[in-house]
């Protein structure tokens, strides 16, 4: 299985190639590329999969959370509002889709998965009196995926929220609160909750597609600068507004604590 995942990689990058707007325009035809954040383009590259490559979901469906034929252990992204039954999303399903555009009562939502940061983000999906539906770009910044809306088809960086190429360049998503946690943990504090359920794919959703990517010593496609206090870079962070805190760092403080 290693081999085979080392494999996939090897391809991946061979199909990578730098920004080239030229090449956008015959793919992306309704983005503005004029607009832009970014003063270097080339910072934006492709994943390999060409747009919509891989499929983003749309109106999923759920079960109930004792229903759900998923192992306590596994991780889900939860989103909960107030006067709405609580929703988890299996990080199983993300890792094949990336994009959930969702509607939680009267709250058009995207719940975001970036299998190469391990970054889930939500956003809510109104913007100046419209509600936007979501794609996967098949781009890649920073090793972190881009989305684009299909109302204008402008380009979006997950991480940052805010669009970086099109007609929305520079407007910012509304984030939603959202974070991973045990399927179990979900159910405990949830028991009536909901799970998003298996989507209508002919796909098997068992297997991880990244298995052994965590052991990577560098990011796939990434160029930019190294995490500072000798954070390894695939390392798992707990990010609060603008600050992150390596995950191993808490985990160390809250055991001198408990002692």
């Amino acid at each position: 299985m290693r081999q085979i995942v080392v494999t996939i990689f090897a391809i991946l990058a061979a199909l990578s190639l730098k920004a080239n707007p030229a090449l956008w325009g015959r793919e992306w035809p309704q983005t503005n590329f004029e607009k832009t954040t970014l003063s270097d383009r080339s910072e934006i590259i492709s994943g390999g999969p060409p747009k919509d490559g891989i499929q983003a979901l749309v109106d999923p469906a759920f079960i109930a959370a004792g229903d759900a034929a998923l192992s306590q252990n596994e991780p889900v992204i939860t989103v909960e509002f107030a006067q709405q039954t609580p929703r988890a999303y299996p990080l199983r399903y993300l890792m094949w889709h990336e994009i959930v555009n969702d509607l939680i009562g009267a709250h058009p939502v995207e719940v975001t998965f970036c299998p190469l940061c391990n970054s889930g983000l939500t956003f809510d999906r109104r913007l100046d009196g419209r509600v936007l539906e979501f794609g996967v770009s098949g781009k890649v910044r920073g090793s972190d995926i881009v989305m684009y809306d299909r109302q204008t088809e402008s380009w979006r960086q997950q991480a940052l929220g805010c669009a970086i190429v099109g007609e929305l360049s520079r407007v910012q998503l509304t984030p939603v609160a959202s974070w991973m946690e045990s399927v179990g943990q979900f159910r405990t504090r949830n028991p009536d909750g909901l799970i998003m359920d298996q989507p209508n794919f002919p796909r098997e959703y068992r297997p991880n597609p990244y298995v052994c990517y965590d052991d990577s010593t560098y990011p796939f496609l990434y160029s930019g600068e190294l995490p500072p206090h000798d954070i390894q870079a695939l390392a798992r962070v707990v990010r609060v507004g603008p600050r992150a805190t390596g995950l191993a760092a808490g985990q160390a403080a809250r055991s001198r604590r408990v002692k």
